[in-house]
């Protein structure tokens, strides 16, 4: 029998089935959130927030994050399959965020965590949909994952 074509691809431009259910889910979590933060950007209460989807492997990476979170930030666990968790950080900017994915690698790092991966993306402004902030950071988590980023933080702003 022969093997389908796409079935011998390494890096084809697609989504896994798995890749797809992490977005589905982090929709389905977070999207009536992220209108939330709109909502309160708009009545002037709340500045920017940052979006963050983290993985690792051998480490209980929710307890982790449970630690060191702020009472303000929301952690969401979307993996299925693996250890995936999305934390919304409220009130947030773009060096925050930095520092704060810098201390939660060497912390699971720290633990004997492995595979670890993240992206985040700052919201400044409410032009963005909720669903397109979630797809943005799916892909920059997908493609760090892709390209082997283990460790490293992908970090965009969205103005």
């Amino acid at each position: 029998m022969k093997i389908r074509e796409s079935s011998t691809r390494k890096h084809s431009a697609g989504y896994t089935e798995k890749e797809i259910k992490l977005a589905v889910n982090m929709i389905k979590d977070i999207e009536n959130t992220i209108d939330m933060m709109y909502y309160l950007m708009e009545r002037n209460s709340e500045n920017n927030f940052v979006l963050m989807l983290i993985s690792a492997n051998n480490v209980e990476l929710k307890e982790l994050l449970k630690k060191e979170k702020r009472d303000t930030d929301i952690i969401y666990d979307v993996g299925e399959d693996e250890c995936v968790c999305a934390m919304l950080c409220q009130e947030t900017r773009v060096d925050g965020g930095y520092r704060f994915a810098e201390r939660l690698i060497r912390n699971i790092i720290l633990d004997k965590g492995e595979d670890i991966y993240c992206a985040e993306i700052e919201v400044r402004m409410s032009r963005y949909s909720a669903k397109d902030i979630i797809f943005r950071v799916v892909d920059a988590f997908i493609n760090a994952k892709r390209e082997e980023k283990s460790g490293e933080i992908i970090f965009h702003s969205l103005y």
